[in-house]
């Protein structure tokens, strides 16, 4: 094996039931750079780093792994830590109501003669903060801080284990665009030391920003590397490689019908969750028409979720005024169940911890919000559960090897799908989507794009929340602006560009 190459990963295979996962993957990784693993959702990207980690211990899969020269066989995590290989989840390790010093070294405890050093341990905490950029108190409960911070207490974590390969999957599907910046910068600084990293991502710009290698991985095989030092490498390729096609247009052609005004909502104005004193929205006034994609475009903390989490009954604040129209008609949102009669549905953007129950199957969940549809006297019929579940998978293309899989077995692209079926079988007449493709893959997003154009030729209104700027100028008919709790800006499509979007926030700040 080259000197160079920290690890190789050969011909691995893996299948859980009849499900072949990897079917045939090679990874090769050199020391100090920044490897990127990319693929669609369902792929085998993060199986086959959890075959790495020990998760999925030796004995459970086929194939080798060469890591530092040897061969190795992991029994565990803690075997992989061993030998320098940390992993950080996409759902992070971490316990809230414990502080970033206790995290850092839980199960790792600086004791002596079984007595934790307190002193020795908030100072091997502070020189790792200092290392990836963090100012907080070793002191600071985790649970208060956000999810950018708790990326880099996972990493100091990981340096305190002294990793010589890093491996972080989906490190920024939940961060903002300053918190990401940061942590790619973090990697680069980490490279510079001598660490080596692996990243599964969905975000291609942020790939082609750091990665000085990159594994495409599809349907379970290896399909292509490419070496970005040595060649230019296009986000075009890329997508190629991971769906097989090109994908000329990242957003499905639709030619807007656009009818009468469907929903509305006027002088909406909610009190903040936790400060009582204060108000989260104020004076809201939008509207939707049939045929129509709105788009609300801010950054973190403008108050776009709260405005969706508070129209579908009230589940943000307490709603101090406003009214809500459907079809020009008054619509009681006083509770969910209230909101779903009057025609609304809502996909949240936590699809794990809000839109699904992940132990439950497929058929299960899809059913979940119109349970009327497939009961007879109060009892739930198992055969017309399963066969609606069954005409959603095929319509919305949901990867699973049978509508009773747990959805919680599903990737995120897939589990994706199964909250957006939750809502078309509800059969609303708004449909609110909450950051609809986040940490879905490029082909997955296409399908989930084409599913939004068939709802709104069917006559449906979609109100689309979104961080990513070219998704909101790519689907949506008209876009509103928010800042602070307000909208500061509406636009056609025509009149639309990230610098007026900008502009609209920057000029309408600090109130």
């Amino acid at each position: 094996m080259a000197s160079s190459t920290i690890l190789r990963m050969k011909e691995i295979k893996k299948s859980f039931g009849g499900v072949h996962a990897l079917k045939n993957v090679t990874l090769e990784v050199n020391s100090g750079e920044i490897h990127a693993i990319c693929g669609e959702n369902g792929a085998g990207k993060s199986t086959l780093m959890k075959i790495l980690s020990g998760v999925y211990p030796h004995g459970t899969y086929v194939g080798d792994i060469h890591y530092d020269g040897q061969e190795r066989s992991f029994a565990g995590i803690r075997d992989s830590e061993t030998v320098g290989i940390i992993i950080i989840h996409q759902e992070l390790a971490l316990v809230p109501t414990m502080s970033i010093a206790e995290n850092i070294f839980l199960g790792n405890e600086q004791a002596v003669a079984g007595v934790i050093n307190q002193e020795r341990s908030y100072r091997k905490t502070k020189e790792l903060l200092d290392r990836v950029g963090l100012s907080d108190s070793p002191d600071v409960m985790v649970g208060t801080l956000g999810i950018g911070k708790q990326q880099l207490v996972e990493i100091a974590k990981a340096l305190s284990k002294d990793v010589k390969l890093l491996i972080l999957d989906e490190p920024t599907a939940s961060l903002n665009d300053n918190d990401s910046e940061k942590l790619l910068d973090l990697l680069l600084e980490l490279k510079s030391r001598g660490v080596t990293s692996i990243i599964i991502s969905h975000k291609l710009n942020e790939i082609s920003r750091v990665a000085d290698a990159i594994t495409v991985i599809r349907d379970g095989a290896t399909v292509d590397v490419l070496n970005c030092v040595t060649e230019e490498v296009s986000e075009d390729r890329i997508v190629k490689a991971m769906v097989g096609r090109d994908l000329a247009d990242r957003y499905p052609p639709r030619t807007p019908v656009i009818g009468e005004k469907c929903f509305e909502v006027s002088g909406w104005t909610v009190q903040h969750a936790s400060q009582t004193d204060r108000m989260a929205l104020r004076d809201i006034d939008i509207h939707a028409c049939r045929g129509e994609v709105v788009g609300i475009a801010g950054l973190m903390g403008s108050g776009r979720t709260e405005l969706a989490m508070s129209i579908f009954g009230g589940t943000y604040g307490r709603v101090v005024s406003g009214q809500v129209r459907v079809d020009g008609k008054n619509t009681d949102v006083s509770n969910v169940k209230r909101a779903i009669a009057g025609g609304i549905a809502y996909v949240t953007e936590d699809r794990k911890g809000c839109g699904l129950l992940l132990d439950d199957p497929i058929d299960r969940n899809i059913s979940l919000a119109s349970l009327a549809s497939v009961s007879k006297r109060g009892v739930i019929d198992d055969y017309v559960e399963s066969s609606v579940a069954e005409a959603f998978r095929k319509l919305l293309q949901i990867r699973c090897h049978s509508v009773r899989q747990p959805v919680g077995s599903l990737s995120g692209g897939n589990q994706q799908k199964v909250v957006l079926s939750k809502w078309l079988f509800s059969d609303p007449k708004v449909l609110i989507l909450d950051e609809p493709t986040r940490g879905v893959d490029v082909g997955a997003k296409f399908e989930i794009y084409s599913v939004i154009n068939q709802a709104v030729s069917d006559g449906k209104c979609v109100v689309m929340i979104s961080s990513e700027m070219p998704e909101l100028l790519g689907m949506c008919d008209r876009i509103y602006v928010m800042n602070e709790g307000r909208i500061v800006g509406e636009f056609t499509k025509e009149a639309a560009s990230q610098e007026a979007i900008m502009r609209a926030i920057v000029r309408n700040g600090a109130h």
